[in-house]
């Protein structure tokens, strides 16, 4: 087994608990992913498993990613990714959404909604200044350094750029529901990235 699995998000839905309470949710459609390789510490230094999600065209791949892909006999997979192993499988081997279960608290890491070129109200939440008796300053950034000393602009500066297109862990999500027969996952709140974006789905370091 492993501390994860691949799985992609659907979208957001509701449901409801035996007491009516309405709960919000994440619909992920998590595995069934491959075990393509193990690694040692003795002939890597470190002990994982990559695992292969979502099939592709093999038409698609090249030779030494469909030699690598051989060795588990599954054919080729879209997304290729490591995680912790945590007991015992095999090259080959499919693992499911099953390994969860509800009440289970979860990591999960996807690749944020990518919001392009922003300025400091949207990206860093500034106040901007006045815009009224011809200030000329409404959504500007303002000063950004010193003259004399340092005479620089100080590293890590909030200043515009590129918003979203970044890694992101969600942590201690709840799952609320899980279904084997459709490798459905629902988790209470909101998870990171678009519909149909890759995740990365972990057992919850601080569960």
């Amino acid at each position: 087994m492993t501390n994860g699995l691949l799985g992609k998000k659907i979208g957001m839905s509701q449901i409801f608990a035996a007491d009516g309470q309405r709960i919000p949710v994440t619909v992920l459609e998590v595995g069934p992913c491959t075990v393509l390789q193990k690694k040692t510490t003795e002939t890597d230094g470190y002990e994982s498993v990559q695992l292969g999600f979502e099939a592709k065209n093999s038409q698609r791949v090249n030779k030494p990613e469909m030699g690598h892909f051989k060795q588990a006999g599954k054919g080729a997979f879209t997304s290729v990714r490591e995680f912790d192993i945590t007991g015992e499988c095999a090259v080959g081997d499919e693992l499911a959404c099953d390994m969860f279960s509800p009440g289970d608290r979860i990591d999960i890491t996807g690749t944020s909604k990518g919001k392009g070129f922003q300025g400091v109200i949207k990206r860093w939440g500034f106040a901007g200044g006045r815009a009224s008796h011809g200030s000329m300053f409404k959504r500007q950034t303002g000063s950004i350094g010193q003259s004399a000393w340092p005479a620089k602009v100080i590293k890590n500066k909030k200043m515009p750029g590129q918003m979203g297109n970044v890694r992101v862990t969600t942590q201690n999500l709840i799952v609320v529901e899980v279904r084997p027969e459709l490798n459905l996952v629902f988790v209470r709140g909101a998870v990171p990235g678009p519909k149909n974006g890759l995740i990365e789905i972990r057992k919850g370091i601080k569960a």
